[in-house]
């Protein structure tokens, strides 16, 4: 598997996540749940790719501007996190607030997938995407027993 294959993957439960907590209601224990479960891969998700997949991205010209556009939205998405946990969730606006970070998630995985991606895949060696994926892998399974 490579780190695209890799990271693929996660954002796919990501996207699963996000579809189901934008059809709850009311602050009960299966929003609750959900949106711990999300608040939690997207955390390690973004603390895991930003360390095997864009450092190495920075370090290369071509890919050099995406790679900190992209760990810019992370922080965007934390700040959104961040606004859900401050506000009520029986309340209209954590429902809007949940919208909002759906769609930058959503943006995100997309730009990631369409654009990122290809330049990744001209940037790096089949090794060092291989490579990639394993430690991403490594440190995926580690963070979910831990967090």
């Amino acid at each position: 598997m490579n780190i695209f294959e890799a990271l693929r993957e996660d954002h796919e439960i990501q996207r699963t996540l996000i579809d189901k907590l934008v059809n709850t209601s009311g602050d009960n224990d299966l929003r609750k749940n959900m949106f711990n479960k999300l608040k939690r891969e997207l955390a390690i998700h973004a603390d895991a790719e930003e360390r095997f997949f864009y450092v190495p991205l920075i370090e290369e010209d071509l890919t050099q501007e995406k790679a900190r556009h992209s760990i810019a939205e992370h922080h965007e998405m934390d700040e959104l996190v961040e606004k859900l946990e401050d506000t009520d969730m029986s309340s209209s606006a954590w429902l809007v607030y949940m919208k909002e970070l759906a769609h930058q998630v959503e943006h995100h995985l997309d730009e990631e997938e369409q654009e990122v991606f290809q330049l990744a895949g001209k940037a790096l060696t089949e090794k060092e995407k291989n490579k990639l994926a394993d430690d991403y892998q490594e440190f995926m399974k580690k963070e979910r027993k831990e967090r």
